[in-house]
């Protein structure tokens, strides 16, 4: 074999020297960071996504659960409003040829006017929409009180689907219910659902007959018409 020969072969590949060892455990350190730094990567941004999801969820919970706790609070102001008008009415005639409306809420607790002091209405309600206490409606002439509303002015969740003495939009009166005038659907504010009594008259003659007559409507709701 020629010298030229022999120098040929020691530069293939055949004939090279070793790789350091050192390299190959620098070259698989330079290697393994990668994939960590890649894995990393990786997992950041996984959990950025996991928290956008996690947070779009939660805010799909928190309006659902808020809706449900106003529909809640909007059954409790029907049924609160209710025991009001019902406890108005009870006191208009619970004095046979005296009928008269209450001068404060007090009397709805208790009724002077009665042996014992009667009382109509279990408690004195808050308003559950705003947590304070129902606006009294009073009428023109006689000053004392007919009715009651919320004092909220922000708009309801619920719209239709009143019981039928809040939900009557017929020409005429439901039978049973001569003062069913006073509809609560599709109102912009809580205020606006008022419960009035449905004995409004200029005179009632026996409690088992009242006359129909037409809502009393507060001034301070005539004034935005």
């Amino acid at each position: 074999m020629r010298f030229h020969d022999l120098k040929i072969r020691m530069h293939d590949s055949t004939f090279r020297k070793p790789t350091c060892p050192r390299r190959l455990r620098v070259h698989a350190r330079v290697q393994g960071d990668s994939a960590i730094r890649n894995r990393r990567g990786f997992s950041y941004i996984a959990l950025l996504a996991a928290i956008v999801i996690i947070g779009i969820s939660l805010g799909a919970a928190g309006k659902y659960w808020s809706s449900v706790m106003l529909r809640d609070k909007e059954e409790e102001l029907l049924f609160r409003g209710d025991q009001y008008r019902l406890a108005i009415e009870r006191y208009y005639l619970a004095v046979p040829g005296k009928p008269e409306y209450p001068s404060s809420i007090d009397d709805l607790l208790t009724d002077n006017r009665t042996v014992g002091g009667k009382r109509y209405l279990r408690q004195r309600y808050k308003d559950p929409i705003s947590g304070e206490d129902f606006v009294e409606v009073r009428h023109t002439l006689t000053k004392r009180i007919i009715g009651v509303h919320s004092p909220s002015e922000k708009q309801p969740l619920k719209q239709t689907g009143f019981p039928v003495l809040y939900d009557n939009k017929a020409s005429l009166p439901q039978p049973g219910f001569p003062g069913a005038f006073n509809s609560f659907t599709e109102k912009s504010k809580y205020s606006e659902w008022v419960f009035v009594s449905t004995l409004i008259s200029a005179s009632v003659t026996t409690p088992s007959a009242p006359v129909y007559q037409p809502p009393w409507i507060p001034p301070s709701l005539q004034k935005q018409k």
